[in-house]
């Protein structure tokens, strides 16, 4: 599998490059030293599309995730990883969407997986995503996505807790 190979940075706690690591020895060290990027894809009725990801998914297969989700390989930015993630999901081209900053959270000060950057994309259409990477989706209220997940719908660990930063009030 071309992810046992993808290569990674590592960072300290203030998100400085320190080293690199083979993504697979990242997950199985259980570390969160490392960086990811996250969009919500959202309508105009404030609806988030939601998919489940396909079967093939070696961590939270048959899972519900964000819009779209990827790792920041060793060298890119932030930015970089959410323009490649976006075509490689979505096929979504990064300067054609309306695309805003939600927040920046590492895993100390927020207890999720990694240090990551979370954006919102606005939009009414349904993205042609990529059928390797996610089976369904649903355009769900961030209400009735966190009573899903409430009721046991399986998940991102970092879904819900997204979600609740983000959409809930």
């Amino acid at each position: 599998m071309m992810q046992d190979l993808e290569i990674l940075d590592i960072v300290d706690e203030s998100d400085c490059v320190i080293g690199q690591k083979k993504r697979s020895e990242i997950y199985s060290q259980g570390l969160c030293n490392f960086r990811v990027v996250n969009a919500f894809v959202v309508n105009s009725l404030g609806q988030l599309w939601i998919p489940r990801r396909s079967a093939q998914k070696r961590i939270f297969p048959l899972c519900l995730d964000v819009s779209m989700g990827g790792h920041v390989e060793s060298g890119e930015t932030y930015e970089d990883a959410l323009q490649r993630e976006l075509k490689e999901e979505l096929n979504l081209d990064l300067n054609m969407v309306n695309t805003q900053l939600l927040g920046y959270l590492t895993p100390y000060q927020y207890q999720v997986s990694a240090f990551m950057k979370v954006y919102e994309i606005t939009s009414d259409c349904e993205p042609d995503y990529n059928k390797n990477d996610f089976i369904e989706s649903f355009w769900l209220y961030p209400s009735d996505l966190i009573e899903w997940l409430n009721k046991g719908e399986p998940a991102k660990s970092d879904l819900i807790k997204l979600v609740q930063m983000f959409y809930t009030n």
